[in-house]
């Protein structure tokens, strides 16, 4: 019979796991009535106490000498899911309630949690104020019409006609009109904008797309901010460059960051020089923290670098009206971002293609100034995509009734909507058929120049830690067709 036996332990406070030392004895006393059996299986949740001991072996610095055991919650090593074997990215994300007990999932999870903090410190020191706006809202802000409506559950209690659940029918709403989950909190952080001055929020945000990609995902975390009294597009870029050399430079050298970069380094050794997959996340992370500021192109550059590419470098050619696809971004970011891999920020998209709220460039009285383009910009970072975009917003009033109506977009009569300086209950919920009403109202009275910015907090992490896939970054991803969980 073996004196000892050893026992593969992890706790989630690092990416590598500890050995245990267990005295034969002590499993025999732990068993109880089933003397004979190891009580110690895969999946086992354990109290151990001993001695923290140099180990003799390889493969471990230390090891831990039990002399105390107590198995807190047994499992059915036959039937539990997760094994010792390598099991695949798609079949773990089959089982989101038991992934996190994976060692790199609980180091992903940790250095989350690690960023987040540094985001509150940065925003803190900076006197922005944090805010809660609503996740259930009027209107779509992105204007692309991918939103989740809000529905209430049928009553257990009374039955359904098809007049009561009819679209149009008043009574069918639980607040009276179609609502909808957020797309983006932005147009709620320029209301409290101008009553607190700068403020940011991290929420959870819904896109209803029916996207099958690695970096889309139908709920996922957004941090926004919006600066009051900001009069040029630079500054608003300024703050998002501060604040991710902040991130990276505090998190630099923590054991999430030195754990992914050893097991990223490791994985490079072993691929192929042509292994795409392969990710050097010291350059990532260097080329946040480059010394010169992070490049800034136009969009009108953007294009002509595009034009100056070899031929058949891309598959969808490039073109004033399309916009920027990911084949293009990404080699603007290697191009523009050079060895250093820096970031690149590409400014003053075409106006038809951004949304209706962006101030058009001509507003500043830029000399470029055009008024086919608008003050608004995206960060692209090299070998992913962009993970930040922002712009000044419009803050006169009949500019921005002039865009909407040139798009389409039900305004409301003044004269309508305020009667002796007041507004009505119905038309507050009627929203003029947007629900927008209450964002021209913001221009009605002291709205000053202001911009703003969100960056998708999982794609941003999964450029920081080399994982391919929003997916996996995510404890409980939802995407289209999976909601597990």
């Amino acid at each position: 019979m073996k004196k000892y036996t050893f026992v593969t332990l992890g706790d989630g406070s690092s990416l590598a796991a500890m050995q245990a030392v267990v005295p034969a004895e002590l499993l025999a006393a732990s068993a109880g009535a089933n003397v004979g059996e190891a009580p110690i299986t895969n999946g086992s949740a354990v109290r151990l106490e001993g001695a923290w001991t140099p180990s003799p072996g390889a493969g471990q610095s230390h090891e831990l000498h039990v002399t105390a055991l107590q198995v807190a919650g047994p499992s059915d090593a036959k039937t539990f899911p997760i094994q010792k074997k390598y099991q695949t990215p798609e079949f773990l994300r089959t089982l989101p309630h038991l992934r996190p007990r994976i060692p790199l999932n609980t180091t992903l999870l940790r250095f989350r949690s690690d960023v987040v903090a540094s985001l509150n410190r940065f925003f803190a020191e900076r006197a922005f104020v944090q805010t809660h706006p609503p996740l259930i809202t009027s209107s779509d802000c992105e204007g692309a019409g991918e939103v989740f409506t809000v529905t209430a559950g049928p009553s257990s209690s009374s039955s359904s006609t098809t007049t009561e659940t009819s679209p149009d029918n008043e009574e069918s709403h639980f607040f009276r009109s179609p609502k909808y989950l957020t797309v983006s909190t932005q147009l709620h952080l320029e209301a409290l904008a101008q009553s607190l001055g700068n403020v940011w929020t991290l929420s959870p945000t819904f896109r209803a797309e029916a996207n099958d990609t690695p970096r889309h995902l139908s709920e996922f975390y957004m941090l926004e901010a919006e600066m009051s009294f900001v009069d040029r597009l630079d500054g608003v870029m300024d703050l998002v460059e501060d604040m991710l050399r902040h991130v990276a430079t505090e998190n630099r050298g923590g054991r999430p960051y030195t754990e992914l970069v050893a097991a990223a380094s490791s994985a490079k050794s072993k691929a192929h020089d042509n292994d795409e997959d392969a990710v050097d996340l010291e350059t990532r992370w260097s080329g946040l923290l480059s010394a010169a500021p992070w490049p800034r192109i136009t969009y009108a550059e953007a294009l002509r670098i595009l034009s100056d590419a070899p031929t058949g470098t891309f598959e969808f050619t490039p073109a004033w009206e399309m916009g920027l696809m990911t084949e293009h971004e990404r080699y603007l970011a290697r191009v523009v971002g050079g060895p250093e891999a820096a970031p690149v920020f590409v400014t003053h998209y075409p106006r038809a293609s951004k949304a209706f709220y962006m101030l058009p460039t001509d507003a500043q009285g830029s000399a470029d100034a055009s008024a086919d383009t608008v003050d608004c910009f995206d960060l692209l970072v090299p070998e992913f995509c962009e993970i930040a975009g922002g712009s000044m917003r419009e803050h006169r009033l009949d500019q921005l009734v002039a865009t909407m109506r040139a798009r389409g977009m039900p305004v409301p009569a003044e004269q309508e909507r305020h009667r002796d300086g007041e507004v009505g209950e119905a038309d507050a919920s009627s929203g003029g058929g947007n629900g927008l009403d209450w964002y021209v109202d913001l221009r009605r009275w002291g709205c000053p120049p202001h911009g703003g910015f969100g960056v998708g907090l999982d794609r941003l992490l999964c450029y920081l830690t080399g994982v391919p896939t929003v997916r996996d970054m995510v404890a409980f991803p939802r995407w289209y067709g999976r909601c597990d969980c």
